[in-house]
């Protein structure tokens, strides 16, 4: 760090100065201002100086130099805090919280803005879309909140009136998966009511200013901040930011975050209703009030989705209960109708912006989180919230924010100065005490039970009868007058700069605060008539009904009476600084320079001032003598003893503390460390930073070498339980196939006793093992069952059997009737010639004798077809060896003679004609019809030739390879038929 910055800026951590005090101390903090250095350490916090000016320090290049980076590693930033809150919740499993204090207008708002900012950058680098969007709704949610609960002040363009609390959740891995916002106090009474050159909240001049012609008409509004009351006292207040450009950019993060177009035209009407109800004006008429221009009226109606009538009711009457439940309208004097209106308008604005943070959290919140599954949810918590105002009116409002200021300041001594000196003693660690301001005096003076001023204020708004500020301000006195820090003129008549019955004066850790008594009981009670309540409960607008829930409350019912706005505030701030307490803090303490908002001035009483009641000298004389570091030393083994070879992976020594003791003695660091009774105290971080460094180099040896053993182990598990599996499986397989066995032995046990040899018998399923064993089973049942039925046929019957299997085989299916079921003679012409003459039976002889050949194949008589579409009677005679055409009428005449090896398949038709073509290989096909049996007409004779062709080329011929069939269009003038083809 000493390298980056040199001396001439001066010491870049107040812990390094020469000699501690105040002149050393505000001397170095304006070297650095001067010098454009606006950051300084105090140990682990940083103390930042508001520049007034846009500085070129948070680009890419600026995050990624300060990302996974020590403190010591680079210049004071807001980043290095950023990032040692990020790194201690993620190292540790720690919730964190990065604490940005100061008065308004020392720049912490846009210090918070930039925190989140950091974080955003640094996380999710897998890029995963739920982790982004969450991101951006973080993000784009300061832009919304900025709009809606900023206000430029006399002392700030952009001071937050209310206060912000946003813890963001992170996982394992150390991504955001959600987060939470808490508001507080939101000073409600700025809609109403603005101090001389401060305007009204950004909202509403961002709408007249930004919005289009259309939404501004929709809404009845013109686009001059002078034509409202309300806003009128900032319409021609200069400021920094830019009105337009602002109101598209929340228009835009609306729609980021997820507001649906319903929900944001609501918002803007109900900015519209709180502008329109500000210029509403009464007037008495006899012993009546009245509105003043009924148009008005009509607009209010119809942006918040009421009837003009309630309206009006609710602005001239109130409704109230008598003990015996008599309802009764009492009506409202002028007065009290300008009251009735304010306080309606401030609770508009004050639910609408309680509505939009809750919307806000319903989108962000961590959903479906499961420890198990998802690992620890750790926390960062950030809180933006209002600093220490001294104003030249100073109220309600301001009683409580520097309330709130105390309580944090109590937190700070407590954190920082008071329990770091107890713990030191409690530890034995020599240590000389540090003398320093507790203001727990002041914390008690406002909140102690039963005497605080709190208290004091509730009792007055509680008390029958009409309580007075003043006389709550005598009460005051009379209880709180003995007290050191409390004061009126009453108590101090001859200090003349308060007045009788109104000023009182706390003197707070920041300084002297004058308090306006006037207004305190109006706004502690914060009371609103309950006929505003149900108007807008009953609103047709959902997103209205929604914000006003307890309307639903009718006159009569009681209810209990509802706290008063201080004690609810003291409760949401006791409950914030014990959120805080129990996370490990970091500090941004923020020094506004000068009042003129001027990048050159420095204001040396100012900003001693912030010094002094932020107690940052005390801070740095702690830091100072004390340790930057301690830890248990369990805890501190646990993380670093893969650092010593005498403690990893386990010591042998007696206690932990004997084994941190080796750590720190290999490291050299005995002189930077105290031994505590159950701590290790290390005094510079520099010391821990060496040994996180050396960790980080031999974590991944250790996770490498951790994976080899675990993968090992893995393996071996997996080999043994694949063994085991593989032996069951094995078991199982065996089983099933005896199973099968059994089962096929009990269903076919009787088989050769049945009728149809076992046919009926359904098989079992068989295992998926048996699977090409049980179809060779089955071929081998039909093989055995085939031949039960074949071995009683005849030798003599035999032929014809094989051949109308193999028939059955080529035209079953294809061909209705094939003649399956008469007896096959196949020499037909044997038997028809008998009958007539003997000429046939002496002309075969004597051709058998000549040709030589040993069967007859088929014979029968047929009419030849010439491609002239001509008949004649012929005789087809098909033997072993030639197939020949005869001349029935020329005594059998040899017509033409073919050998049978020339055919190459014939064709049939797939109807019941008795057409056949006959295919040679040289091309000189024949085509027949076979004529059917003279004593049968309708035998078919189409199948006999085909299966005594195919039984005979199956059986006879040698060098045939095979016979193979299928079907193939071809068209004839009988239509599709069948081709056979013989290979």
């Amino acid at each position: 760090m000493a390298a980056l910055e040199g001396l001439e800026f001066g010491k870049s951590d107040f812990v390094l100065l020469d000699e501690v005090n105040i002149e050393q101390f505000m001397e170095n903090l304006k070297l650095r201002f001067e010098n454009a250095h606006i950051y300084t350490f105090i140990g682990e916090g940083v103390v930042s100086v508001n520049p007034y000016k846009q500085m070129d320090i948070y680009g890419k290049e600026d995050i990624n130099a300060y990302r996974g980076r020590e403190l010591y590693e680079n210049p004071p930033h807001l980043y290095a805090v950023a990032d040692a809150a990020y790194k201690a919740m993620k190292r540790r499993a720690k919730d964190t919280c990065i604490v940005v204090s100061g008065e308004s207008g020392a720049g912490k708002t846009e210090a918070s803005k930039y925190i989140m900012q950091y974080i955003a950058a640094i996380t999710n680098p897998s890029q995963r879309a739920e982790v982004e969007s969450v991101k951006n709704v973080l993000l784009k949610s300061n832009c919304v909140l900025e709009a809606f609960g900023n206000a430029k002040t006399n002392r700030n363009d952009n001071s937050s009136r209310f206060g912000k609390y946003m813890d963001i959740n992170f996982n394992f891995n150390g991504n955001p998966t959600g987060g939470h916002i808490n508001n507080y106090l939101l000073e409600k009474s700025r809609v109403v009511q603005q101090n001389g050159g401060e305007r009204n909240f950004h909202s509403f001049y961002q709408l007249l200013r930004g919005g289009s012609d259309v939404m501004l008409k929709s809404l009845h509004l013109h686009n001059d901040p002078a034509n409202y009351v309300y806003t009128r006292e900032g319409a021609v207040t200069t400021t920094s930011n830019n009105d337009r450009s602002s109101h598209n950019a929340v228009l835009s993060a609306l729609n980021v975050i997820g507001f649906s177009e319903e929900e944001i035209h609501s918002i803007y009407r109900i900015l519209g209703t709180v502008l329109i109800l500000g210029n509403l004006q009464f007037e008495t008429d006899s012993e009546s009030v009245r509105v003043v221009g009924m148009g008005d009226v009509s607009h209010i109606a119809e942006l918040t989705s009421t009837e003009p009538d309630n309206v009006t009711k609710s602005l001239l009457y109130r409704t109230v209960a008598t003990g015996d439940g008599e309802v009764i309208e009492k009506g409202h004097s002028e007065k009290e109708a300008c009251f009735g209106r304010d306080a309606f308008t401030k609770a508009l604005y004050e639910r609408l912006f309680g509505w939009i943070v809750g919307r806000i959290n319903a989108v962000i919140e961590v959903k479906d989180y499961n420890p198990v599954l998802h690992g620890k949810n750790t926390v960062i918590g950030v809180l933006d919230i209002y600093g220490f105002e001294i104003f030249d009116n100073n109220s309600f409002e301001q009683f409580c924010i520097n309330y709130c200021n105390e309580k944090l300041q109590q937190l700070f001594i407590q954190l920082i100065l008071c329990q770091e000196q107890d713990e030191y003693r409690r530890e034995g660690i020599k240590w000389q005490h540090i003398d320093y301001f507790n203001n727990q005096i002041i914390v008690d003076l406002v909140e102690q039970p039963h005497k605080g001023i709190i208290s004091v204020l509730d009792e007055a708004c509680l008390s029958v009868g009409k309580v007075t500020d003043t006389v709550c301000l005598e009460s005051m006195d009379a209880k709180l007058g003995q007290h050191p820090h409390y004061t009126s003129r009453k108590l101090t008549p001859s200090d003349k700069t308060m007045e009788f019955n109104r000023d009182f004066r706390i003197r707070h850790y920041a300084g002297d605060v004058t308090y306006s008594i006037e207004g305190f009981l109006d706004k502690n009670k914060d009371p609103l008539y309950q006929d505003f309540k149900r108007l807008m409960f009953n609103s047709s607008n959902p997103v209205m009904k929604e914000m006003w829930p307890d309307g639903q409350l009718s006159i009569t019912e009681v209810t209990k009476r509802p706290l008063t706005a201080a004690t609810l505030f003291k409760n949401s701030i006791v409950a914030l600084v014990e959120k805080l307490g129990c996370k490990e803090p970091y500090y941004v303490r923020c020094i506004k320079p000068n009042d003129m908002k001027s990048p050159l001035l420095f204001d040396d009483a100012r900003c001693q001032h912030q010094v002094a009641y932020l107690g940052l000298l005390e801070n740095v004389r702690v830091r100072r003598a004390g340790f930057a570091y301690r830890q248990a030393y369990t805890r501190f083994l646990q993380r670093y003893k893969m650092t010593c070879v005498y403690t990893w992976p386990n010591h042998l020594m007696e206690t932990d503390r004997e084994a941190v003791e080796a750590i720190v003695t290999q490291h050299g660091f005995q002189d930077d460390v105290a031994y505590g009774h159950t701590k290790l105290f290390v005094r510079t971080p520099k010391s821990l930073f060496t040994l996180e460094q050396e960790r980080a180099v031999l974590i991944p040896v250790l996770v490498l070498f951790l994976q080899k053993v675990w993968r090992g182990a893995l393996a071996r598990m997996r080999c043994q339980r694949m063994r085991a599996i593989f032996a069951i499986m094995g078991c199982y397989k065996r089983y099933k196939v005896k199973v099968h066995f059994w089962e096929v032995e009990r269903r076919f046990a009787n088989v050769c006793n049945m009728a149809d040899y076992g046919k009926s018998v359904e098989w079992p399923t068989p295992p998926a093992a048996l699977t090409q064993f049980h179809s060779i089973t089955q071929k081998l049942h039909r093989r055995w069952r085939a031949w039960q039925m074949v071995k009683n046929i005849p030798q003599s019957d035999m032929g014809a059997v094989r051949a109308k299997v193999a028939a059955l085989g080529a035209l079953n299916g294809e061909r209705k009737d094939w003649g399956c079921g008469r007896s096959w003679e196949r020499d037909y012409l044997v038997r028809d010639c008998h009958r007539s003459s003997s000429n046939f039976i002496l002309f075969s002889q004597e051709l058998r004798n000549k040709d030589e050949y040993n069967q007859v194949i088929f014979s029968g008589f047929c009419r030849k077809m010439n491609r002239f579409n001509k008949s004649t009677d012929r005789a087809l005679l098909i033997t072993d060896k030639h197939i020949y055409k005869l001349d029935p009428k020329k005594q059998f005449k040899v017509l033409k003679r073919l050998p049978l090896e020339v055919v190459t398949g014939l064709s049939v038709t797939a109807g019941v004609d008795q057409m056949v073509a006959l295919h040679t290989s040289s091309q000189d096909d024949a085509l027949l019809y076979i004529q059917r049996g003279e004593l049968c007409p309708d035998q078919d004779r189409i199948g006999e030739l085909v299966g005594t062709l195919i039984d005979h080329f199956t059986r006879s011929v040698a060098t045939v390879r095979g016979v193979s069939g299928w079907v193939r269009p071809m068209t004839t003038c009988t239509g599709i038929g069948l081709r056979l083809r013989l290979v």
